[in-house]
């Protein structure tokens, strides 16, 4: 009886882990071997203000429901201790914290992450770092949307002096 109740908890586990692989927009997977507890409450501490969930997890958790979500790609990086970070709202933000944090501390390295659906290697996870944030990108568009109105504002301002400097 007592095999069945653990078994159970164990898919249950698996379950938990497979809605968020499939619900998250970034999951990053990292090694966080040689960190110390200070390191690891600083990170825990940075991605928890970001609003993403950091979980240290079995690989043979992760393999089952990397198969569950079907994401079996992911089971390539899935080697020696592994930690996951999911985030449901922003894509870049994980691979931000978790690569300015892996440049500080050599003992944590990238090891590849699920960007909607689609498993990227450690590259592809250092580029997403370097884009801006979501913020900054909302921001771009927005200056840019505004140029041509500023640039209309201006053209007709400098008619109008003009047109009074005539009159």
């Amino acid at each position: 009886m007592a095999n069945a109740k653990v078994i159970q908890a164990k898919q249950e586990s698996v379950d938990v882990v497979t809605a968020k692989l499939r619900e998250s927009a970034t999951t990053v997977v990292v090694d966080y071997r040689g960190l110390n507890v200070a390191q690891v409450t600083e990170l825990r501490k940075q991605l928890r203000e970001a609003g993403i969930e950091f979980q240290v997890l079995k690989n043979s958790l992760l393999r089952r429901a990397a198969a569950a979500a079907e994401l079996t790609e992911l089971n390539e990086v899935l080697t020696g201790p592994s930690a996951i970070a999911f985030s449901v709202d922003d894509v870049v933000a994980p691979a931000k914290i978790l690569n300015d944090f892996a440049k500080k501390n050599d003992a944590l390295e990238l090891k590849g992450a699920v960007v909607e659906g689609r498993v990227i290697g450690v590259e592809e996870v250092k580029a997403l770092a370097e884009l801006p944030s979501r913020e900054g990108l909302l921001s771009m568009l927005l200056s840019v949307l505004q140029a041509p109105v500023r640039n209309f504002a201006l053209a007709v301002k400098a008619v109008a002096e003009k047109e009074e400097q005539g009159a």
